[in-house]
């Protein structure tokens, strides 16, 4: 199957749960706690994730699959869907407008091709391996930003946060100390969509999980940008932290992490 195919599969999955997220925005829904502080799950969640599951397997029902709140599903060969049914789950059960729908297809450990769609500004961010990266068809390049001083950046916190693991409450007040702006939106899927877009600079989080990042860090990647774990250590899907830029202040940005941690 084509890296075309893929994305368009992932695309009209993504399309459909943002139909759904759409209708079940601001409306009186169902609201569940699961392990740590504030990490919520709405019947959107799970209607989303059933949805995206339906359209992919139509596409190529051998494929395995690894969700959020279903977690991994067996399948032959080499693919793998890697879903996150809806990112922003705190946001959306607020009422707040920043949420989404990320889909990452991932052959032997690579991402190939992903999808990030925002349902209510209808902003679909996509990726194919050596394709680029484009919103609603539009090619996607980072920002030409060269000094961390004038960057504008963009963190998350893991629900644990409580705990500082990974010394991320020191690393947040070294960004600051610098006169960074920093901006924490809730939704680690739109914070990589928007570096490969330049909307900011530079993003950095801990603990963040493979559906979290699989498609964004495509995107960045496509964009132009860099993505790296910290450490400079080479990107690969998994349980782990990030560190995605515009490539121009990459290093600068990952002094500041590690100085943080000494």
């Amino acid at each position: 199957m084509t890296l075309d195919v893929l994305l368009e599969a992932a695309v009209n999955a993504a399309t459909e749960a943002g139909r759904i997220l759409e209708q079940g925005f601001g409306t009186s829904f169902d609201i569940a706690s699961k392990e740590g502080r504030h990490n919520l799950v709405t019947e959107y969640d799970l209607a989303s994730e059933n949805c995206i599951i339906s359209v992919l397997q139509s596409y190529t029902p051998t494929a395995a699959i690894l969700t959020e709140e279903s977690g991994a599903h067996a399948g032959t060969g080499q693919l793998t869907w890697v879903i996150d049914p809806l990112d922003g789950t705190v946001n959306f059960a607020h009422g707040i407008p920043i949420f989404c729908v990320s889909i990452a297809a991932v052959i032997d450990g690579a991402v190939c091709a992903g999808v990030i769609h925002h349902p209510l500004l209808q902003e679909t961010f996509t990726a194919t391996a050596g394709g680029g990266a484009h919103l609603n068809g539009e090619p996607l390049h980072v920002s030409r930003t060269t000094l961390l001083e004038d960057a504008i950046l963009v963190t998350g916190f893991p629900y644990n946060v409580h705990e500082n693991p990974s010394k991320c409450i020191y690393t947040f007040g070294s960004m600051l100390s610098l006169g960074i702006p920093v901006r924490r939106l809730g939704s680690a899927a739109l914070d990589l969509a928007y570096v490969a877009a330049g909307r900011f600079d530079g993003y950095w989080e801990v603990e963040l999980q493979p559906w979290d990042m699989a498609a964004g860090a495509l995107m960045v990647h496509e964009a132009g940008g860099a993505v790296t774990h910290y450490g400079n250590r080479p990107f690969r899907v998994g349980r782990d932290s990030i560190l995605a830029t515009n490539g121009r202040i990459h290093q600068q940005l990952a002094r500041v992490i590690s100085q943080s941690h000494a």
